[in-house]
């Protein structure tokens, strides 16, 4: 299928990407890499009047580590991020990059693109998540940042302004002495995971579980963040990360599909988490 017409808008700065955003009230959508727009217009599934191609904008392109944050521009190529030497860093962003799609998927996909689309199955929202990092949104109101926590708001839906666009995404370091691991299963590599997981361990005397987090992908709207509260201060052991999958099963409400019910992917969440856990206290020993 074709998509339905549309008016094309190829602005050069931020400033005359807001103002088009603006000018059509509602109605328009940012192109960066097009890998989900592009697909959602051709079925029709998505008719904005107005498409806005950001790929001219100057600045949207940089990496960069300050004040133990990477920063990543919006128009960052996944495939570009991963083979930047500042990513040696963030090892779960490394990870959760090597699993996005193929590799025509990742030269053209971008950071920032990837963030606002808000796919309940992608990688990227769930290591924003369970880093608490942000973004950063430009509109006709001005600057201003949103924390992962406030930025997904259900599916495919997120805390941006229709006349906003997001600029950059902001990475926080992990801690010196934590470890972290992504890890997801899908029916064949490349697609879209049925369920995923994002996890950071912190290890402390006599290797107990000093802090642990947890999101996952593909059991809910969006990232599904899980309280592991509950394994503070247990040893650093199979039996405390096979209850941390047990946490994150009864954290989670999926929803049954055509890859199987919900059931299904509740089962999986906990396994995908205890298996994320366990890899990210290895490394963090």
């Amino acid at each position: 299928m074709k998509p339905a017409p549309f008016e094309y808008v190829a602005p050069t700065s931020v400033a005359e990407a807001v103002a088009a955003l603006s000018t059509a009230g509602g109605d328009a959508k940012v192109l960066a890499g097009g890998q989900s727009l592009v697909p959602l217009m051709n079925l029709r599934l998505a008719r904005p009047a107005v498409v806005v191609d950001i790929n001219r904008v100057a600045g949207l392109d940089a990496i960069g580590v300050r004040s133990g944050l990477l920063s990543v521009g919006a128009l960052v190529r996944h495939a570009d991020l991963a083979a930047h030497p500042d990513v040696a860093g963030w090892p779960l962003l490394r990870d959760a990059l090597a699993l996005i799609g193929h590799p025509a998927i990742r030269n053209r996909g971008t950071v920032g693109g990837s963030i606002a689309h808000a796919d309940p199955a992608a990688e990227l929202p769930a290591v924003l998540s369970v880093l608490g990092g942000s973004v950063m949104a430009v509109g006709p109101r001005g600057t201003r940042e949103i924390p992962a926590g406030d930025l997904f708001l259900g599916y495919l839906t997120t805390a941006l302004a229709a006349d906003e666009i997001l600029t950059e995404v902001r990475f926080p370091a992990l801690p010196g002495a934590a470890g972290s691991a992504f890890v997801e299963f899908a029916r064949r590599h490349g697609d879209f995971a049925l369920v995923g997981a994002a996890a950071v361990v912190s290890l402390g005397r006599g290797g107990k579980v000093a802090d642990a987090r947890l999101s996952l992908i593909g059991v809910g709207p969006g990232p599904v963040g899980v309280d592991l509260a509950p394994l503070a201060g247990k040893p650093g052991a199979e039996e405390t990360w096979t209850a941390g999958g047990e946490l994150a099963a009864a954290a989670c409400e999926p929803d049954s599909d055509l890859h199987g019910p919900a059931e299904y992917r509740r089962r999986l969440a906990g396994v995908m988490a205890g298996r994320a856990l366990a890899r990210a206290a290895e490394r963090a020993r």
